[in-house]
């Protein structure tokens, strides 16, 4: 039997730490409360983290063609659901994967 916690205040009292709010969210369940929380901004990244990154995502991916059968994309696209990933994404950790492999043999 799951144990239920009791509610949290909102809104959340002040914590001395995050060590202390951690014990408080630990014990208590923001569920029904989850609607009256205040929308948090989005954190702003540093310029230069954000050229960083933008670079190494251009910089590493080159789009190729590749034919692939429906029933191939489709199966794919089952599994990596699955995972919780991007077919695509799947379709690249299985060719680095085969590339990996394939290389420790040669």
């Amino acid at each position: 039997m799951k144990k239920t916690l009791p509610l949290a205040n909102v809104p959340f009292p002040k914590f001395a730490s995050d060590e202390a709010a951690a014990e408080y969210l630990a014990a208590h369940s923001v569920a029904e409360a989850w609607d009256q929380l205040p929308v948090a901004k989005p954190a702003k990244l540093a310029r230069t983290l954000t050229s960083s990154i933008q670079e190494r995502h251009s910089a590493k991916k080159s789009p190729i063609s590749i034919r692939l059968g429906p029933e191939q994309i489709a199966a794919a696209k089952r599994i990596a659901s699955a995972k919780s990933v991007g077919y695509q994404t799947q379709l690249r950790m299985w060719i680095a994967e085969g590339i990996r492999r394939d290389g420790k043999r040669l």
